[in-house]
């Protein structure tokens, strides 16, 4: 079953109209479209790609299926598109995405139309959820890529280079390997700002004895990895290898028990059992792991409040990690699919504490 027969399952479950589409990864995903600017509007019978000038070839091109139409015309909005289109075909109820539309959104939308507009929440998120095969091979070429792309980053990690001079590089080995160009955020820090979960890369210099966190990955068609490795520059404290051998069995045991069926809190306990007994139990975090394709961070999360139950076909991270402020933190994350065996790692980089 296509994705658009599930959206329209679901509408009709639940009397429903139409569903208007804005989330980027969400149109994608339904539509197969890769540009940008774009909505999806479905009704039980048609479909409707919003574009402007911009995107509309694209579209056409891309989404054979759909009614293209452009918004962007003198005194139009996409709010009054909508509602010409439901005025059309005689619409009395539009779901949307309630986490992503803006209040200003959602106005120019309400006022335009005389349809009533329903509020939903990962709809399309959990069909997204469990990866069909063609979205595994694209989530594992882009773990390869990453990879080998720290493979490479490694051998440039030396005292007086900057942490923005290592993420540039990293980048750009992740291209050269053969991820997408449109690349995202990445974390490349050292020393005492390991401990920042999301610490942006700085000016600062690699120094002897810093850790350096990196947590990347690359984009292959849209589909994403998201690794992290800490390593040492130098011969690493015992203290050093102390926390990075716990972080280690963190990971590890997290790994053990992943398979469907179990819940994201009973990840997060087999988390703990490393530290639970140590000084370091109060410098971890709760969220230890997410789902990811064409975003991120999506369904199913794991960790200290999470209600998720793993299913077959899942493909998330795991990554549990200690931070101590003004010391560091260490992190080890890896990208899995969920298996009837358990959990299969498509990060390839070792476990082992790297000392530079």
């Amino acid at each position: 079953m296509n994705t658009l027969q599930k959206i329209r399952n679901y509408m009709e479950e639940h009397e429903l109209d139409s569903f208007f589409v804005a989330k980027p990864a969400n149109v994608r995903y339904i539509s197969s479209y890769t540009g940008e600017d774009s909505y999806l509007y479905i009704t039980k019978s048609k479909q409707y790609f919003i574009t402007d000038p911009r995107y509309t070839e694209q579209a056409s091109n891309e989404c054979p299926s759909y009614e293209i139409v452009n918004w962007r015309t003198p005194g139009n909005t996409i709010g009054k598109t909508v509602g010409h289109l439901g005025e059309c075909e005689n619409i009395k109820t539009i779901a949307f995405e309630e986490d992503y539309l803006t209040f200003a959104f959602y106005e120019s939308i309400r006022n335009s139309v005389k349809a009533e507009m329903i509020p939903t929440s990962n709809v399309t998120e959990e069909f997204r959820s469990v990866k069909t095969k063609e979205e595994e091979g694209y989530l594992r070429a882009a773990c390869e890529i990453a990879s080998r792309a720290f493979e490479k980053i490694v051998k440039d990690i030396r005292v007086g280079v900057t942490e923005k001079e290592l993420a540039s590089r990293l980048s750009h080995y992740m291209v050269m390997e053969g991820a997408d160009t449109k690349p995202y955020g990445g974390i490349l820090i050292s020393g005492a700002r390991t401990s920042l979960l999301h610490g942006i890369p700085s000016s600062k210099s690699i120094e002897y004895g810093d850790l350096v966190l990196m947590d990347y990955g690359c984009q292959y068609n849209g589909y994403l990895s998201d690794m992290t490795r800490t390593v040492v520059v130098g011969k690493a404290s015992e203290e050093q290898k102390k926390v990075y051998d716990l972080c280690r069995q963190m990971t590890e045991d997290v790994e053990a028990v992943i398979k469907p069926g179990v819940t994201g809190i009973e990840c997060y306990e087999a988390s703990l059992k490393a530290i639970k007994d140590t000084p370091y139990l109060k410098y971890n975090y709760g969220g230890i792991g997410h789902g990811i394709g064409l975003f991120v961070h999506e369904l199913p999360f794991i960790g200290s409040n999470s209600t998720a139950v793993l299913q077959k076909g899942n493909i998330m991270t795991v990554e549990p990690g200690i931070y101590i402020p003004g010391w560091g933190g260490i992190r080890i994350e890896d990208q899995g699919l969920i298996t009837e065996q358990g959990y299969e790692n498509l990060i390839s980089a070792t476990h082992d504490l790297i000392e530079i």
